[in-house]
């Protein structure tokens, strides 16, 4: 395992891909593909040199198909529940939660996370906030502008020490309380999350847009040194 220098203890990555994609509408979002690998083979491809296990919760009667190099536990209603589900099935003393949805996952980001985590127990990728911000008005009308300063957009992969999330879990779950994140849970407690910094290809297949721009990426992406087709 690259990298395993850096934490104490094992790593496992988790992998919550039990949503049904509904935003795409290509079916389950996970094994959509993208030059002619699923965004799952491709965020588990990029998370599997730096742990010991990638674990990936599905929806239930589905199966990992053959060639990703994981092993699928049935997830839950929501992400949040699919987390947790994945929390108790490994024995990992650090966690990478990761969207699959994520495929373009820079090694050295991978790195830092796992330099973070294990200099805090908790960390999660982000980027600055670059675009101008603003509250819509009455109509859809521009309404008041919103400071960007100090403002980061979340990422994943997030880092944990297994732990500190499996009771930011539990106490979420008690209180009744649903978060987007995992970090959100720990920062719900009053812990301390660091940011790493991201990438702006680190960005989330959501809609059709943002596959057209997944599959403009892949071609470059798979050709560079440590691609896929490298």
């Amino acid at each position: 395992m690259t990298g395993a220098c850096l934490l104490s203890g094992t790593t496992a990555a988790l992998i919550p891909a039990a949503g049904s994609g509904t935003r795409l509408g290509l079916g389950h979002k996970a094994f959509v593909t993208v030059g002619d690998l699923s965004l799952l083979a491709r965020s588990v491809a990029a998370l599997a040199p730096y742990v010991d296990e990638v674990l990936v919760a599905l929806p239930g009667g589905m199966e990992l198909p053959p060639g990703i190099n994981a092993r699928a536990i049935v997830g839950g209603e929501t992400r949040q529940d699919s987390v947790r589900r994945l929390l108790h099935a490994t024995v990992a003393d650090t966690v990478l939660i990761h969207d699959a949805a994520r495929p373009f996952l820079p090694a050295n980001i991978t790195l830092a996370l796992l330099e973070a985590v294990a200099e805090t127990g908790a960390a999660t990728v982000a980027l600055p906030v670059a675009d101008t911000l603003v509250h819509s008005g009455g109509g859809g009308l521009w309404g008041a502008s919103v400071s960007r300063e100090g403002l980061w957009a979340v990422q994943t992969p997030q880092g944990f020490r297994r732990e500190l999330l499996l009771r930011a879990h539990a106490q979420a779950a008690a209180d009744g309380h649903a978060a987007t994140d995992d970090a959100g849970l720990i920062a719900r407690q009053g812990g301390q999350v660091q940011l790493v910094r991201g990438d702006a290809r680190l960005f989330k297949v959501t809609t059709p847009g943002d596959l057209a721009l997944a599959q403009a990426l892949a071609p470059v992406w798979d050709a560079q040194p440590g691609g896929f087709a490298g």
